[in-house]
């Protein structure tokens, strides 16, 4: 005992403290001493390698700022909304994030577009790639006080740093002309550089009535919609079931 506490004060001070944390619960556990020298020392370890091992992780979800959370694992396959599962779980190990592709989430409210966005963005983080998740109105009003304090291109040039870029709330009304031309501009940095995940009510072939200028919206859905991968979802609103559904 009388080690007990300069080998936590060594501990901290060479920043262990997942095997700090590991120790209290030894001391508290009655059974521990059932253990051996190196099982105890195994567990410590143990302990440390977990916790680093995971910090890289949670740096790059905090990073993502995703809207729910939401991870592969926890997905109901069981609700009736026509979801391709067998196409989700193809996505899931993020090989679509190393090509540079795009999948498009479409389908009535309620019915689990944000979270499966945001369990790609998960899934992605877990494979070390770089995520960030934006609601388009927050998007575009972080355009507009990016543009307004002289920092464009230095925001342009954040954006297009995510290995994967999550788009929600794509079309809930029609985009201004300033809007359509940043959404371009973002979009073309990303085009086969990078990777985009795009959530909407409105049904794809809307899109481009939501445009004000045809040749940006054909410029715009040249890069997002041709060869990308499609979850088109059906059904009632989860919501009116699970207030957070997936």
């Amino acid at each position: 005992m009388l080690l007990e506490y300069p080998t936590r004060d060594r501990l901290h001070q060479l920043r262990l403290t997942a095997m700090i944390t590991e120790l209290n619960r030894q001391t508290e556990d009655p059974d521990i001493t059932t253990l051996t020298f190196e099982d105890r020392l195994g567990l410590l370890v143990d302990a440390e390698w977990m916790a680093r091992s995971n910090r890289p992780l949670q740096r790059r979800l905090h990073e993502a700022h995703l809207r729910l959370a939401a991870t592969p694992e926890n997905m109901d396959w069981q609700a009736p909304r026509e979801l391709p599962a067998a196409t989700l779980r193809a996505l899931f190990p993020s090989r679509w994030v190393a090509a540079h592709q795009t999948v498009l989430i479409t389908g009535p409210t309620g019915v689990g577009k944000s979270y499966i966005l945001c369990a790609l963005g998960h899934a992605a983080c877990r494979q070390n790639f770089r995520v960030g998740y934006f609601r388009l109105t927050r998007l575009f009003g972080d355009a507009t006080l990016a543009r307004a304090e002289g920092g464009w291109l230095r925001w342009l040039q954040r954006l297009a740093r995510y290995d994967l870029l999550l788009l929600d709330d794509w079309g809930l009304e029609s985009f201004t002309v300033e809007q359509s031309r940043d959404l371009l501009e973002i979009l073309d940095d990303r085009y086969q550089m990078k990777a985009t995940a795009i959530a909407s009510q409105t049904p794809l072939d809307h899109w481009h009535s939501l445009f004000r200028d045809p040749t940006v919206a054909d410029a715009i859905l040249d890069r997002v919609v041709h060869q990308a991968h499609r979850l088109a979802l059906q059904g009632e609103s989860m919501r009116k079931v699970l207030p957070n559904s997936q």
